[in-house]
């Protein structure tokens, strides 16, 4: 049997060295530099082109009846801005708009242990405009339901003020003997009503849209650097196949 055709030299025939891989390499140098260039600069072109997206924050203050203590639960403003507002206004949006969807969501939520309700979406900046418009139509009806609870407390007080203070002169007038512990009663009576009255505190818009400081989703540098990694993996195996393309064209040039 000829020593060549034993089983261990067709074995080491067919090994490949590190030094053999490294001469690939540098022989395919160009399509190395070529696929690697193709795609980092594929990367660098959809970070640059894609839009970036921001988050929008609306915030909204409920009307407290006294500090720390709101005038309604804002758990239920959050439940009424996502089941009655939500939907009108951005119907209405979207026909003034003339759009068939929004591009966005709207988040709407209560931070824990807060009397706020947050407004929050993500949209490119060319969707600013209409994010603030629905924002704004949103907190507008929260704080129209909120200063009608407001104005009907403060009319509730008004009567409980005025009663009060009649009640004070008919005991003042009286000569009764309970008169004075009558009048003791009333006089503090008025005094938290009064006390109420100031400490009642109307809902306010602390702010609408108010874009982040950083984009979300992923950075420009992060797909930049992933393109880079990805781009060095492809050249690699693009030199490779690149050689046993040219390996097979060879053997058959051979064979015929």
């Amino acid at each position: 049997m000829n020593p060549q055709d034993t089983p261990a030299h067709r074995y080491q025939d067919d090994e490949i060295s590190l030094v053999d891989l490294a001469k690939i390499l540098v022989k395919r140098w160009k399509a190395l530099v070529v696929i690697f260039l193709v795609v980092v600069l594929a990367a660098l072109a959809y970070a640059l082109l894609t839009p970036r997206t921001y988050s929008y924050t609306s915030i909204y203050s409920v009307a407290e009846e006294e500090p720390g203590e709101a005038l309604e639960s804002p758990n239920a403003m959050v439940a009424k801005a996502r089941n009655l507002y939500l939907g009108p206004e951005t119907r209405k949006l979207l026909e003034n708009e003339a759009l068939e969807s929004l591009p966005f969501d709207v988040k709407i939520d209560n931070p824990e242990e807060t009397l706020l309700v947050t407004l929050s979406s993500e949209a490119n900046e060319a969707d600013e405009k209409i994010v603030a418009e629905l924002h704004e139509g949103i907190l507008g009806r929260l704080q129209e339901g909120q200063q009608s609870l407001v104005e009907r407390r403060k009319q509730a007080m008004q009567r409980q003020l005025e009663s009060a203070q009649s009640a004070l002169e008919s005991a003042q007038q009286s000569e009764s003997m309970g008169a004075a512990e009558v009048v003791a009663g009333t006089m503090e009576r008025i005094a938290e009503l009064e006390a109420s009255f100031a400490e009642l505190r109307e809902g306010e818009i602390s702010q609408t849209a108010v874009q982040s400081l950083n984009a979300t989703g992923t950075s420009r540098s992060l797909i930049l650097a992933l393109g880079i990694v990805l781009g060095g993996m492809l050249a690699v195996i693009g030199a490779f196949f690149l050689q046993f393309v040219s390996l097979v064209r060879d053997s058959l040039k051979d064979a015929g």
